[in-house]
């Protein structure tokens, strides 16, 4: 089976310009939560690679630390890719929720 990460289902796309609104994305998707969703997040961010970068580093280890904090599952499977011209786009799901799907 071929698989893309824009084939998964989401509940919720974050159009985020910089590190302070990746932060804010990041607290509500803690808060939203992950375990025991049939879908994940995605975060859209620029294609400037220097921005791109920090955006990814900032939501990659905000979602793994704020669900440290909150004492939840931090299994969270996430890929990069190109969305389009003008977006990167990050989506996170729970392992768990991606093998009840079969990918």
């Amino acid at each position: 089976m071929e698989f893309h990460p824009k084939d998964l289902l989401i509940s919720k796309t974050f159009d985020v310009k910089d590190e302070k609104e990746a932060m804010i994305a990041v607290e509500e998707m803690v808060n939203l939560g992950f375990k025991g969703k049939k879908e994940g997040y995605k975060v859209l961010m620029p294609k400037e690679p220097k921005n791109a970068k920090r955006i990814g580093y900032t939501v990659t280890t905000g979602i793994t630390t704020g669900l440290r904090q909150k004492n939840e599952d931090r299994d969270i499977k996430y890929w990069t890719y190109h969305h389009d011209d003008d977006h990167y786009a990050i989506v996170l799901i729970h392992r768990d929720v991606l093998t009840e799907l079969g990918f």
